[in-house]
């Protein structure tokens, strides 16, 4: 997988989520039928959220984006829809490759470095991420408390 189709498919995702999420919400506050849509998909959309923004971290360390573009990309996981119009906006500015710089180019600084060591050995790199995510969903989840709480 490369950066474009991986960045594209978390960005939708996350969009897709965001839907999801939304129609839950209007479910449990303006029909008052159910809680559990905001339950289910809102777990799904924060575990993807966070894997939509270490995909952001890792594909800005890899494409060398500018430290504006990766807070940009960032920031528009926040609101409904965004990460798709970043995925278009990256693509037109062609700052999103078809591959991997660091796969074959040699990593400057521990950053880097660690993204490397994740690209070249994509099975590891992908069980870092799953980690990752799982760790960081649910000190999330902890930090923040169940719904309504």
């Amino acid at each position: 997988m490369n950066p474009l189709s991986l960045f594209r498919r978390v960005a939708i995702a996350e969009a897709i989520t965001w839907a999801l999420l939304l129609i839950g919400m209007f479910l449990k506050y303006v029909t008052h039928t159910t809680e559990l849509g905001v339950r289910v998909f809102g777990m799904a959309h924060g575990v993807v959220f966070i894997a939509y923004c270490l995909v952001t971290l890792l594909v800005g360390v890899d494409q060398r984006w500018t430290r504006g573009r990766v807070l940009l990309g960032l920031a528009c996981a926040v609101p409904p829809f965004m990460t798709v119009w970043f995925d278009r906006y990256a693509e037109r500015r062609g700052a999103l490759d078809t591959s991997w710089r660091l796969v074959t180019t040699e990593p400057a600084g521990p950053v880097e470095r660690l993204a490397a060591r994740q690209l070249r050995h994509p099975l590891r790199g992908a069980l870092a991420g799953v980690v990752a995510v799982v760790a960081l969903t649910g000190g999330v989840a902890l930090l923040v408390g169940p719904p309504g709480s």
